[in-house]
């Protein structure tokens, strides 16, 4: 299949570029680091010592952070191609632009996804909290949750690199969309940290991978317009 071949190479380039340009400047990592610990130590000082106050406040505390982060991921993703004058050379790229909005929800998850890591871990370590047995599933759910964010965050991105007041406008537009999939995120996060069965959560499973589904195939049949609007 020579199409399905060339969507996702350009997907890959698209991934490894951004990854590249991310790993030699740094700038992104460290700011959503430094967030992040900002983050913590406030939390720290309003919830106080106490161990189950703190346990339940961390899936909001979590979804916090990491909303505010996929914020300032997002907007940067699409001021890098600005900046460097390649928003011409994404329009004028050969093949399916959903290779291309394939590459950058790719890259923005990822880069999402390890800052999600390390936060984690971190909050066991300052909160000193064992999470360790819920880990896994907290993973998991951050991917899911952050593969429905990434899918709609990256369309908006693109929709309002180009404008002036956009870094008003992409939260404006972005957040009410992306509610229902921050409530299950929310709720499948407290689910694992309680240790509730994976049963009892399934209906919230099936919205949030629903909301996936229709974020990323929206995503790529419409991002060649966008694009190109």
């Amino acid at each position: 299949m020579p199409g399905g071949t060339a969507f996702l190479r350009s997907a890959r380039a698209v991934f490894w570029k951004d990854l590249l340009v991310e790993r030699r400047a740094k700038e992104g990592a460290n700011a959503l680091a430094f967030f992040a610990i900002l983050l913590l130590f406030l939390f720290y000082f309003a919830l106080g010592p106490d161990r189950e106050r703190i346990r339940a406040a961390l899936p909001g505390l979590f979804w916090l952070a990491f909303l505010l982060a996929g914020l300032l991921a997002l907007g940067r993703s699409f001021a890098l191609e600005r900046e460097n004058d390649c928003l011409d050379g994404l329009v004028l790229m050969p093949g399916d632009k959903g290779g291309i909005y394939l590459g950058k929800l790719a890259g923005t998850t990822a880069l999402m996804w390890s800052m999600e890591l390390a936060f984690i871990v971190a909050t066991g370590l300052l909160y000193n909290l064992d999470l360790w047995p819920a880990i896994p599933r907290l993973l998991l759910v951050a991917f899911v949750g952050t593969v429905g964010f990434a899918a709609i965050g990256t369309l908006f991105a693109a929709m309002t690199a180009q404008l002036r007041a956009r870094e008003v406008l992409l939260p404006v537009l972005l957040l009410p969309l992306v509610i229902p999939v921050l409530v299950a995120s929310v709720r499948l996060t407290e689910g694992a940290l309680g240790g509730e069965p994976w049963a009892a959560s399934a209906a919230w499973w099936q919205l949030l991978l629903g909301f996936d589904i229709v974020f990323v195939v929206a995503g790529l049949l419409t991002f060649e317009f966008i694009l190109e609007a």
